[in-house]
């Protein structure tokens, strides 16, 4: 009888301790933050096909992705304490570096990229 409230009283406590580990997941999961836009040449046409970057300033990895047909590109995932560099290339175009900063609290993050000046 003793064994068997022991073995209850476990198997209760690891399922409170699994459920607060899921939730404190989910937390962290929902503070993650979304950046999109869209890639355009001077006269803001879109433009498909630019090479858009984005630079953890933290860790310096890059990620990369490439834009639709009409210009739109995304980045999910993004960790919100971390200072991100984004710019957009295409030929021998490329956009202005813009920054997306740890203080802006929004989730969601637009950020266009003009291709307007000659790569360096």
């Amino acid at each position: 009888m003793m064994r068997r409230m022991r073995f209850f009283g476990l198997v209760a406590a690891l399922t409170l301790l699994g459920s607060c580990v899921v939730a404190q997941d989910s937390k962290k999961e929902s503070q993650l933050r979304t950046v999109h836009g869209v890639t355009m040449d001077k006269s803001e046409t879109p433009v498909g096909s630019a090479i858009v970057f984005l630079k953890n300033t933290r860790s310096n990895t890059i990620r990369s992705s490439i834009s639709d047909e009409q210009g739109n590109y995304r980045f999910s995932g993004l960790d919100p304490n971390i200072d991100y560099e984004i710019h957009a290339e295409k030929d021998a175009a490329q956009s202005q570096t813009r920054t997306i900063s740890s203080f802006d609290s929004k989730k969601e993050i637009n950020v266009n990229l003009k291709l307007d000046r000659k790569k360096t």
